[in-house]
């Protein structure tokens, strides 16, 4: 009964996901729900030729299966008479703010080129943006592709990311997926925290968050560039169905190793009553309850830009998330894992499940 009871609460999480992915998107698993005025102008024709015979490739069905962060991620590419790149414009997407402004800087790299000029040319992510920027350079060669009628299947390597940064990712999530299965040792889980927090905080930004969920539940997930965040999902879902309660929170998020990591650095631990420790807890259920009834309700999505994991991406994170997060790293001088503990939605929800 007991494992019957875990699978159906996965359930039901899943199905909040799914609503809360309808409500905001009209999609669930990419599979569209509901047709909006938005949705209706960006689903529009791969190409339209504008009155002084500019033509305009549209993104929105040719990269529908291309997303960032947070979701879909279509352009407007504007090709003069001529047949160069005028310029490339953003559509309407459901991206951080924050992070997207870094990674529209790369909407100017192909201004001036031929499409099979701009196919051939080299662009590297912005670091910091790197989801936001690699959905752009994705729609940006599906969009050229179809204007230079070149629409060439890229080989199964090209579809993976194989750069350094997620291969060290990749061998840092499946050493903290493994090795605490079978290895207890309070030296080797310093280590593991240590890279955790450098390698999968600071490094390749890769965590489990909120904005995350919705981005798989209303648009898929692409296995090619997702394998850290899918290993993730495995050690917070699955592993607790066979013995494993809280795994991805104890031994893999990067926001709960930081915090751990500053609490060992001092011996001197403020002393809370437990009647203020169980208020707290009761807070952290409520603020995720709220936060979900919200969301199923179609309104306060933009809570989830200040989940504090942002704050690991520096460079674009916004000032009121780097705010919070400095906040709780200092609390956790003086109190074990405070945001985990009392706050996190993304840590509730992976409990709940």
């Amino acid at each position: 009964m007991k494992k019957v009871k875990q699978i159906a609460l996965l359930l039901v999480c899943i199905i909040l996901v799914m609503g809360a992915a309808y409500q905001r998107d009209g999609r669930i698993f990419g599979k569209e729900q509901t047709t909006t005025t938005q949705d209706t102008i960006q689903a529009a024709e791969p190409m339209r030729t504008l009155d002084d015979g500019t033509r305009v490739i549209n993104t929105s069905t040719l990269g529908k299966d291309i997303t960032g962060y947070a979701g879909r991620v279509p352009l407007e590419i504007y090709l003069s008479q001529e047949g160069k790149i005028v310029q490339v414009k953003a559509l309407k997407n459901t991206e951080t703010p924050e992070f997207f402004n870094e990674a529209k800087a790369l909407l100017t790299k192909w201004n001036g080129k031929t499409p099979e000029e701009a196919l051939a040319l080299k662009v590297d992510a912005v670091s910091g943006a790197t989801f936001s920027s690699r959905a752009i350079i994705g729609n940006m060669k599906v969009g050229l592709a179809y204007a230079a009628k070149n629409a060439k299947e890229p080989s199964i390597w090209e579809k993976f990311d194989l750069s350094i940064k997620t291969i060290a990712g990749l061998i840092v999530v499946l050493m903290a997926a493994i090795i605490p299965l079978y290895y207890k040792s309070k030296k080797y889980r310093t280590i593991q925290q240590i890279l955790n927090t450098i390698v999968l905080g600071f490094w390749s930004g890769s965590f489990l968050s909120y904005t995350l969920f919705l981005s798989y539940a209303s648009n898929g997930i692409n296995w090619y560039v997702s394998i850290i965040p899918v290993i993730m999902l495995i050690t917070a879902f699955i592993y607790p169905l066979f013995g494993k309660k809280n795994y991805y929170c104890n031994y893999i998020c990067p926001c709960g190793s930081l915090q751990e990591l500053v609490g060992k650095t001092s011996k001197k631990k403020w002393k809370i009553k437990s009647k203020y420790i169980v208020m707290l807890n009761r807070f952290r259920k409520i603020l995720w309850a709220t936060l979900t009834v919200l969301m199923l309700c179609g309104i306060g999505f933009e809570w989830m830009d200040y989940e504090i994991f942002s704050a690991f991406i520096f460079t674009s994170a916004s000032v009121v998330v780097l705010i919070l997060a400095a906040i709780f790293i200092l609390l956790s001088y003086f109190v074990p894992r405070p945001y985990c503990r009392f706050v996190c939605p993304t840590g509730t929800f992976i409990k709940m499940a």
